[in-house]
């Protein structure tokens, strides 16, 4: 299953990639507790560790919400052909994603939202696409939604020395600044509410504009994320943050308030980047949490770098 409905709205699972991301659990997620991946182990084997190498396996996905009549994505993955120095592992890729895209039904020209959760290298990477020598936006009837934190944050002309620093590096200038540039950006403060169901609200920390999709329809709830968490075993140990964290502080308090909120409001809680079932629902335990069960969608059935 690659879709699911959540009151009036369906999501659909769109992928771009599966496989390792070539870091181990200390240098993916350093804060976590070594004894946390052997005690978990029977869980995060094998879609999110591979048990032999101790790399982190992941995934770049896209998800695609219908709502209100409306055809809405979720954070555009890496991208094809994108020069990626300083982050070899998405470095000049060459994917199926578009054609991954229309086999769930949506055309380029379909598509009305895009949702940037944040602009790290793989989360806006299909914004754009290569016409020649020219990289111009890849869905030409959509909105753009882009927190001014994160557009200003990223933006190469404000000088800011990031945490990230050279891994983003290309990102602003071939994926987000070509569609703000061609005039179908909207750059949001606070919170944004898209319609009826899905509102867009801040969660800074992993970025100072990383934001989170909320999905209230009927009796049912969601949270997509972006990187609050990169691996679950962020679910069970919160405070452990990856290592690419803007301001770790602030990222384990929003950890902390959404898995919080996710808990007490029976809501799945959608991370951008989860293989397995792809997303979770989530109990406390204590000061920290644990999920409860898996969402029904089918697992990636093999580790390759293309759909």
């Amino acid at each position: 299953m690659d879709t699911i409905t959540l009151g009036d709205v369906t999501v659909t699972r769109v992928r771009e990639y599966y496989g390792p991301v070539d870091l181990t659990p200390e240098a993916f997620v350093p804060d976590s507790p070594a004894r946390a991946w052997d005690t978990h182990r029977s869980w995060l084997v094998p879609d999110f560790l591979d048990a032999d190498t101790r790399i982190v396996n992941s995934a770049i996905q896209t998800w695609v919400l219908r709502s209100e009549g409306r055809t809405v994505l979720v954070d555009t993955g890496v991208g094809n052909h994108k020069d990626r120095p300083y982050a070899p592992v998405w470095n000049r890729l060459d994917t199926d994603f578009l054609g991954n895209l229309a086999r769930a039904g949506v055309r380029p020209e379909d598509v009305d939202i895009v949702i940037n959760t944040h602009l790290h290298v793989d989360h806006v990477g299909w914004n754009t696409y290569l016409d020649g020598r020219t990289w111009v936006p890849t869905f030409p009837n959509a909105t753009y939604l882009m927190a001014r934190a994160d557009f200003d944050y990223w933006n190469p002309a404000n000088e800011i020395r990031t945490r990230l620093g050279r891994g983003n590096q290309n990102v602003f200038e071939d994926s987000v600044a070509p569609v703000h540039e061609a005039g179908l950006t909207r750059l949001w403060e606070g919170s944004h509410r898209i319609d009826g169901n899905l509102r867009l609200d801040l969660a800074p920390g992993h970025t100072p504009g990383s934001s989170v999709l909320r999905l209230e329809s009927g009796s049912d709830r969601a949270l997509f994320v972006g990187d609050l968490m990169h691996n679950p075993i962020q679910i069970v140990e919160p405070d452990a943050n990856s290592c690419f964290c803007e301001d770790p502080a602030e990222a384990r308090a929003t950890r902390h308030r959404l898995l919080g909120s996710a808990a007490d409001g029976n809501a799945l809680v959608f991370p951008a980047h989860l293989g397995g079932h792809g997303a979770a629902e989530v109990v406390r335990q204590g000061g920290k949490f644990a999920v409860k069960g898996w969402a029904p969608f089918a697992k990636y059935a093999e580790y390759t770098e293309s759909a």
